[in-house]
């Protein structure tokens, strides 16, 4: 992803998105080259704007009311490679390159239960796309 510098065309992406009461929009981390699922984090405008001019994921963490860039404490960065917005604008997909663990738990997916039809949750391995791999 090339950071992008001109403002007008960043605060009319902005405008166009639809962020809830709370001033944020979910975002889904895929790794670019695998499809596997990374996590799932909240985004708020300043979050989002970083991100876009940066190349690197930035979040809003709600327990501690905070921007937070990933990787920043851990050295566990995601490298954007491009961002996509769902049909309803409601919802960020950003496809990263992520370096080590995605997930607070030291996991490199935060995606590793399963949740069954007996309602058991069963903890297993990362969840790949079908025929992906690591």
């Amino acid at each position: 992803m090339t950071p992008h510098s001109d403002n007008a065309l960043h605060a009319a992406l902005l405008d166009s998105l639809t962020f809830n009461d709370d001033g944020l929009i979910p975002a889904i981390a895929q790794q670019f080259d695998t499809g596997e699922v990374l996590m799932m984090a909240w985004m708020n405008r300043d979050s989002l704007s970083e991100t876009l001019t940066s190349s690197r994921a930035c979040y809003y963490s709600r327990s501690r009311q905070a921007f937070w860039r990933k990787g920043d404490t851990s050295g566990h960065i995601q490298v954007v490679k491009s961002c996509h917005i769902d049909c309803d604008g409601d919802t960020i997909l950003l496809l990263v390159d992520q370096t080590g663990a995605a997930c607070h738990e030291g996991t490199r997916t935060c995606f590793t239960r399963v949740a069954t039809a007996d309602g058991s949750v069963t903890a297993t391995g990362p969840a790949l796309p079908e025929g992906g791999t690591r």
